[in-house]
């Protein structure tokens, strides 16, 4: 019988490692964990939402989009079949990990059953939220769970996950110590900001000289058509009001006419909507807007997960392209080096972006990892399954 949930504890049981033992104690063992699967609807409660956010506040790697204020809306719109059941690693029946997780019978175009890590089109990471220093414990505890409740899954598969950091390394060193076969399926760059430089100073560095006039010149003209302000705010007033501008000014755009704004669509509205009051609520959410005679032109969100930051989704004017509003705003952005507690932005896209790679110089890297479950058999033929999707390239993670 699964452990009853503790919310109860000033201090859960996985912290107590990072607070000092008394004087002459002998130091405490690594704790063990154990993986229990619930319904997602059961993380949708006043308590383990509690527990949840205070597992968020410990993360070893940030990831906003597993958070509850995040994933439950995400859920609640886009998983009406209930087929997504939340993994928590307890210790001690204390929360100490979270991923939602699928049986999926299919391995994208091909008929495979597998596990899966749950994503969506707008899940730009997928990294566990684990607590830090329980990395090696979470990835036993998940990988002992995968073997036994796997069902018809020849595998684990986790999208978006970061391929370097504490988290990340854990993983390489539980694989390795338990013989246990994986495979790095894809791969690709997050464009990233992380530099000490001042913001103005790490402009002049990351764009030509011909390219800064150029912005120069454009902002100087769009100014000659109105009066010119950026806004920024980091609590929920005219919450409700700048979020109606920012669907309004995407679905303006290409993104309306493919209907792929996030107007377009009921669920993705209300995702956006409801994530950024939860974000808000809890001091997560950075929002930015560039005006024209007071009127946006130019939006971005950002979610603050301290040591670092997403962006999360920006819009802009396109009927003032030739200003470059977008350009214009992603300059004043580059205020968020010195934002406190803040080290990193990830941009959530990708190097092929037309626009932030060509401001942003630094690249984070991101992966698909499957990874070998269950039992001789099994792991033989997922063994010879990656090898012939990795076309004989090298094998491992």
């Amino acid at each position: 019988m699964a452990s009853q949930p503790n919310h109860q504890r000033a201090v859960p049981a996985w912290a107590e490692p990072f607070a000092p033992p008394p004087q002459g104690a002998p130091e405490r063992p690594a704790p063990r964990g154990a993986i229990h699967a619930v319904h997602w609807r059961a993380m949708d409660e006043p308590d383990a939402v509690r527990a949840w956010d205070a597992l968020a506040q410990w993360a070893s790697e940030p990831n906003p989009f597993f958070e509850s204020w995040y994933l439950l809306p995400a859920l609640r719109g886009l998983d009406s079949a209930g087929r997504v059941q939340m993994l928590r690693f307890e210790i001690d029946g204390d929360l100490a990990g979270v991923l939602p997780l699928v049986h999926a019978p299919r391995y994208y175009t091909r008929p495979i059953p597998h596990l899966a890590s749950w994503m969506h089109p707008n899940c730009f990471l997928g990294a566990p939220l684990v607590a830090r220093g329980l990395e090696r414990p979470f990835w036993r505890a998940l990988l002992a769970w995968a073997n036994a409740q796997g069902g018809l899954g020849l595998f684990l598969h986790l999208s978006g996950l970061p391929l370097s950091g504490a988290l990340y390394e854990a993983l390489r060193a539980v694989l390795a110590e338990d013989g246990r076969d994986a495979a790095l399926v894809a791969r690709q760059n997050h464009v990233m900001l992380s530099s000490d430089l001042a913001p103005e100073a790490y402009f002049e560095a990351a764009v030509s000289a011909k390219k800064r006039k150029e912005y120069r010149r454009q902002a100087n003209r769009l100014a000659d058509h109105g009066e010119v302000a950026f806004t920024r705010h980091n609590d929920a007033a005219d919450l409700a009001c700048w979020t109606k501008d920012f669907l309004a000014l995407e679905a303006a755009g290409w993104k309306g006419a493919a209907g792929s704004a996030l107007a377009s669509h009921a669920a993705t509205e209300a995702l956006f909507r409801d994530s950024l009051i939860g974000a808000a609520e809890r001091g997560r959410l950075e929002r930015l807007a560039l005006t024209l005679d007071r009127r946006p032109i130019a939006m971005l969100a950002t979610f603050l997960t301290p040591p670092g930051a997403f962006m999360f989704k920006t819009a802009f004017d396109e009927a003032l392209g030739p200003f470059s509003p977008g350009v214009l705003l992603q300059r004043e952005n580059l205020a968020m080096l010195g934002a406190p507690n803040i080290g990193w932005v990830d941009s959530c896209a990708g190097d092929d972006h037309p626009m932030i790679t060509h401001l942003w110089r630094e690249r984070r890297p991101v992966g698909r990892v499957s990874l070998a479950i269950g039992g001789t058999v099994r792991r033989g033929v997922f063994g010879a399954m990656a090898r012939r999707e990795l076309g004989g390239n090298g094998f491992g993670i």
